[in-house]
């Protein structure tokens, strides 16, 4: 009967090694993160397309991910592209990112996302729209220098605000980008840039 016990025991506390999925490339792809049907749990699908681990919006955007802890149960996506010369976010036809609001998912309260190429309606919002705003720094550089000019803020995407959505939009603001726990002061080489999602444990 003890024998029993041991080797049950001993199931169950390998039990959630057996469903890891394999690596997709050189990143490893943790439970409860499923690439399959047949690994991982299912309310957690990410996808493993041409050796590059995928999150895929509700709007049936694919987001590259660069990272992923475990231990925090947080994952770090890409933003889209701001495509050269227009000032425009990849996703901006969809609207920008949005999670299902059912999923498992959600944006963490680490981002710090900047708006370009906004309406002046923004300015009703309380968003940072300064002259020391961020996303003044962010184009300066490669991608965001297709913004330059436009009237650009920066935000710490809180608890107060929705945590399935980046809106952007023709007649709001047409391009965005985020960088995750950015300090004041950090020069921008050393920026984190992506958009930090977190999971909930599984049930």
């Amino acid at each position: 009967m003890m024998f029993v016990i041991i080797v049950l025991l001993t199931l169950l506390s390998h039990a959630p090694a057996l469903d890891v999925c394999p690596k997709c490339g050189n990143m490893e792809v943790p439970y409860p993160l499923s690439t399959s049907d047949n690994c991982g749990n299912p309310r957690y699908r990410i996808y493993c397309n041409s050796g590059a681990l995928e999150f895929l919006s509700a709007q049936g955007f694919y987001y590259r991910i660069l990272s992923i802890n475990p231990s925090v149960r947080k994952l770090v996506i890409s933003p889209p592209l701001i495509v050269k010369n227009t000032c425009c976010s990849s996703d901006l036809s969809l609207g920008g990112l949005s999670l299902n609001e059912n999923s498992s998912f959600n944006i963490s309260t680490h981002n710090t996302v900047m708006l370009f190429n906004c309406s002046d309606n923004i300015l009703l919002s309380p968003l940072n729209c300064s002259s020391t705003s961020f996303c003044r720094q962010y184009e300066e550089v490669g991608e965001g220098s297709g913004c330059k000019g436009t009237l650009c803020c920066h935000f710490l995407k809180d608890t107060a605000m929705t945590s399935h959505r980046i809106r952007v939009r023709a007649g709001g603001c047409t391009a965005y980008t985020s960088v995750v726990d950015i300090k004041p002061g950090d020069p921008i080489d050393r920026w984190n840039y992506g958009i930090e999602l977190q999971w909930l444990p599984p049930l």
